[in-house]
């Protein structure tokens, strides 16, 4: 007899992490990323040397773009296929499998020191083939070829996640290297599909549930499939030739672009709901991050990295903990509302990427951004870790 998905989950006897694919990844990615960001603000001060092979910057940037936002896109698919395809979800010890692929790469990465070159990159991008293989035959299997356009951004996330390595082995400093752009930009355009499809869908739930009349513009309407191709193409320039004055102008375009394409889904009528205007809000930094960068290049160069942190830290940092969070509520049965905890996790994060921005002039705002950051992925642990660790409970 076939199972649903509840049947399925309530089957496994085994630790309540495994019971769905988004409690791991989301609450070991967000430990990870914390306890990333403490080594990596041991190493900038000095007081330690991290066992990579990779240099303290480029280690930072890999383990924030590949190890952080590699386990939330898995925890995410691994939820959302499912529901796309009307599939059994992944459960037990097969999904225990793939997260230890996932702490594996951690390892290697942090310890490629103490191993021969080739090990860790190897161990690394098992994780992302492996999970791409799976929702792969998902797709199939379920007849679900309108989302084959997330396999193939996942399948470019880990091609620049090879890339990136092979940089840094030839001795390249793969943080400015076209791996780590090719990965920003395919990160950017998962923001712009998927968010795309759940800002304005979430955003007209609310309202519905109100006495506002008004609706944000459905998704995917023409407009937004003029606005992706731009996308795609503008991104693809910036990472071939991220400082030239023609990719200024078009980021700047992007810029234009996605702020008329974000209007259209009434962001200011969210501002009483924290778990939909944090939505809008990470959307936001798409693009203030291409007008960040256009506006940088022109100026030639002169805070780079600051302007991108507005799409790394702001956009994906942002995006990712306004889904893991509405999420993990939803998922583990407590209401979709937004508990002050939850409200501080927001403000913090936002705070890490002002001060993140800012300290490419006043050095000093980068622990203070550092500390923010922890403070918003800790409290993330803190919050939400207990009901990720519990079952669900019985209705």
């Amino acid at each position: 007899m076939a199972r649903t998905s509840a049947e399925q989950m309530r089957a496994w006897q085994g630790p309540a992490l495994f019971s769905f694919g988004f409690r791991p990844f989301f609450l070991f990615g967000a430990l990870w990323v914390a306890l990333a960001m403490v080594l990596w603000l041991f190493a900038l001060s000095g007081a330690i040397t991290l066992p990579t092979r990779l240099d303290p910057v480029s280690w930072h940037a890999h383990e924030f773009l590949f190890g952080y936002l590699g386990a939330v896109l898995a925890g995410f698919l691994l939820t959302a296929v499912p529901n796309w395809t009307g599939r059994l979800p992944m459960v037990g010890w097969p999904l225990a499998g793939l997260f230890a692929l996932w702490v594996a790469g951690r390892v290697a990465v942090l310890t490629s020191g103490l191993m021969p070159a080739a090990v860790a990159p190897v161990v690394d991008l098992a994780f992302p083939l492996v999970l791409g293989g799976l929702i792969l035959r998902e797709i199939i299997a379920g007849r679900n070829w309108r989302n084959l356009i997330v396999l193939g951004l996942l399948a470019v996330f880990t091609l620049a996640n090879g890339i990136f390595h092979t940089e840094a082995l030839g001795g390249t400093y793969a943080a400015q290297g076209i791996g780590l752009r090719l990965g920003l930009a395919t990160g950017i355009m998962m923001i712009a599909v998927i968010g795309g499809r759940i800002i304005p869908s979430f955003t007209r739930n609310w309202l519905a549930k109100g006495t506002n009349p008004a609706r944000p513009a459905p998704p995917m309407q023409r407009f937004d499939k003029l606005v992706l191709l731009a996308s795609l193409a503008i991104l693809l320039l910036w990472v071939w030739q991220p400082f030239t004055a023609q990719t200024a102008a078009t980021l700047i375009v992007f810029g234009g672009l996605h702020l008329i394409r974000q209007a259209r889904w009434a962001p200011h009528l969210t501002a009483r709901e924290p778990l939909v205007w944090v939505l809008h809000a990470a959307y936001l930094f798409i693009p203030l991050g291409a007008l960040a960068l256009g506006v940088d290049q022109i100026m030639e160069h002169p805070g780079t990295a600051g302007a991108q942190h507005l799409w790394m830290a702001g956009a994906i940092g942002a995006m990712t903990l306004a889904v893991m969070t509405r999420a993990s509520l939803g998922h583990t049965g407590r209401a979709l509302t937004a508990n002050r905890a939850t409200v501080g996790i927001y403000l913090c994060l936002f705070g890490s990427v002002v001060a993140r921005v800012w300290a490419s002039v006043s050095p000093h705002l980068m622990h203070l951004s550092g500390a923010l950051w922890l403070a918003a992925f800790a409290g993330f642990v803190i919050a939400y870790g207990p009901s990720l660790l519990r079952p669900k409970p019985e209705r």
